[in-house]
């Protein structure tokens, strides 16, 4: 599950004789400001992640095999299945970096239909508002985007039937979990929590430090609720 990491915090910030609050921001500024950073985050998000090593090359996100299967592989490399395995998480994360690509473009999506009704419940909710808004409303369709792209992909590298093999003897050991089913269904689950935690990470970022926004706006409105 993708991390919630901080977003958006200390709203309730004391303000100094001379310091901006959120109420001195016209509604205009905080949508504007807010879809500007999350617009930056995505972007950048599917540019880590879409790159060849993306999501192999970082621990936080990298996809390996699930649950119980995951065990038993640990089991399998003992019984010199270990090149196996390696090969077909390789594959998996393969085919998730050439998923998220096409994730770009709905998410910018939804942050362009973002309401100032939107971005105020945002700006007023928890630590993870703004992705848990982004996941709510294009997770679905990136999901649609990515399954055929991840099918494909796993496919043509033979990881589906290299999941069903290894499936298979680890459902001999008593390992299996009939929730993770095929092969691309699981990546792309995978490939959509590492997105959105790459996101908030971006954000996080633009939430502690205005200045790394892209856009005098977003540093106006990010640097109010810094207490700047």
């Amino acid at each position: 599950m993708f991390r919630t990491t901080t977003f958006i915090a200390g709203l309730m910030l004391s303000a100094g004789a001379y310091a901006l609050t959120l109420s001195d921001l016209s509604q205009g500024d905080a949508s504007a400001g807010l879809k500007d950073a999350l617009s930056q985050g995505a972007k950048v998000a599917v540019q880590q992640l879409g790159r060849p090593g993306g999501f192999s090359n970082d621990p936080d996100v990298r996809i390996e095999l699930p649950g119980n299967i995951g065990k038993a592989s640990r089991m399998l490399k003992m019984l010199g299945m270990g090149a196996q395995v390696e090969q077909l998480e390789t594959g998996m994360n393969k085919a998730a970096e050439a998923a998220v690509p096409q994730a770009q473009a709905l998410l910018l999506d939804a942050v362009r239909k973002m309401t100032v009704a939107d971005a105020k419940a945002i700006l007023a909710g928890g630590n993870d508002s703004a992705t848990q808004y982004l996941n709510k409303t294009s997770r679905e369709e990136i999901r649609a985007k990515f399954l055929p792209i991840i099918k494909q992909a796993t496919d043509q590298v033979g990881v589906a039937q290299q999941y069903n093999a290894l499936a298979s003897k680890a459902s001999g050991l008593g390992a299996v979990d009939a929730k993770y089913g095929t092969v691309e269904g699981y990546v792309a689950e995978q490939a959509l929590d590492g997105l959105f935690t790459v996101i908030a990470e971006q954000e996080a970022s633009i939430r502690q430090n205005p200045a790394q926004a892209a856009t005098s706006v977003a540093k106006k409105v990010f640097g109010v609720l810094m207490g700047n």
